[in-house]
């Protein structure tokens, strides 16, 4: 017995001289190849992992932006008459008044939200507008701080063209201002808007619009693109307002009847789904910035049901909304929930 154990002892000492050898063992090129390994991983991961943080933050920052913006809304007395409009007195005349979304801001916004700074059409940059945005479809917008972009018609030229002039809207200079949150913020202001949200005829959507934001998170930093730290939210009907701020999918989901819509969005994304009446009618003052070229799109709003059914239905081509039968095929372009 006495020899067994004594071979044991030795074996276990034997044992532990190599497992210490094995521990000692790691060469200077074992050792850079495993930060090189390690460097290699951490590469292709760290841009995904930032980049998932940033897409959380946005989306807290929206939120939180959007919960503002509903409840300042819900606290002006209205959404029209604010400031004044005039055209010039004769052509190539630079007397024209322009005085109306500075003046939303500073007697109507400034009065239910904290704003840190105002600036006019010309200045846009001084209060941390980008010059060039990235457009949800890939394309660029140079220059978006300076004319055109600085005005209704540049924000969608459909805004001010014939069909809207027949409902009042006017063409006029946009306005910005920062928040004490460090957004920074267009507004394109519609001093004329009117319209209500129970309304089951077809009508323009360009009436409807009292006050349209462009927001950028986090001013010039970057990365200024449609979908990230950029995007919009719309405030319809001058009393009772609704606020919407709808994102859109990156891309088209598809041609169908009203019926099979959702389908395509819930195909394209579990998360995405038809916008409603108002959110695409924002989509639509909004289109230049997303990159949309879809000629009328679906909205996930019921007109009426039964055989001859109807939902809301846009048209991006001269801004008309109103319903259509839902056996019909159209364009669908979802957004995220």
């Amino acid at each position: 017995m006495k020899n067994a154990f004594t071979m044991a002892g030795a074996g276990q000492g034997a044992l532990l001289k190599g497992l210490h050898a094995c521990g000692h063992a790691f060469t200077m090129a074992e050792i850079l190849l495993s930060l090189t390994i390690i460097g290699v991983v951490a590469a292709i991961t760290l841009p995904s992992l930032t980049g998932n943080i940033n897409e959380r933050t946005w989306n807290t920052q929206r939120k939180a932006l959007y919960a503002r913006f509903s409840q300042a809304m819900a606290l002006m007395p209205a959404l029209n008459g604010y400031g004044t409009v005039t055209q010039e007195s004769s052509e190539g005349a630079d007397d024209a008044v322009d005085t109306a979304a500075e003046t939303f801001i500073t007697d109507g916004l400034a009065k239910v939200m904290k704003i840190n700074n105002i600036c006019d059409a010309d200045h846009l940059e001084d209060c941390g507008i980008p010059g060039t945005i990235n457009k949800i479809n890939g394309d660029v917008i140079s220059g978006f701080n300076t004319s055109p972009y600085n005005t209704l018609a540049g924000l969608n030229s459909l805004l001010i063209s014939t069909p809207a002039l027949q409902t009042g809207v006017v063409e006029s200079k946009a306005a910005a201002f920062e928040t004490q949150n460090g957004e920074s913020i267009v507004v394109y202001y519609n001093r004329n808007c009117n319209g209500d949200s129970n309304e089951t005829e077809a009508h323009w959507a360009q009436s409807r619009m009292c006050a349209n934001f462009i927001y950028d998170l986090n001013g010039n930093k970057g990365p200024n693109t449609v979908g990230k730290d950029i995007g919009f939210i719309t405030a319809l009907y001058p009393s009772d307002p609704i606020v919407v701020a709808p994102m859109p999918m990156p891309r088209e989901a598809g041609i169908s009847a009203h019926t099979g819509a959702s389908a395509l969005c819930k195909a394209q994304d579990s998360e995405a789904r038809l916008p409603n009446r108002d959110e695409l009618s924002a989509m639509f003052f909004n289109k230049t910035i997303i990159g949309i070229n879809s000629a009328n799109l679906w909205s996930g709003s019921i007109a009426s049901f039964g055989d001859s059914g109807k939902a809301w239905y846009q048209s991006l081509q001269n801004g008309n909304s109103y319903p259509a039968t839902r056996s019909y095929a159209e364009r669908v372009w979802c957004v995220r929930r």
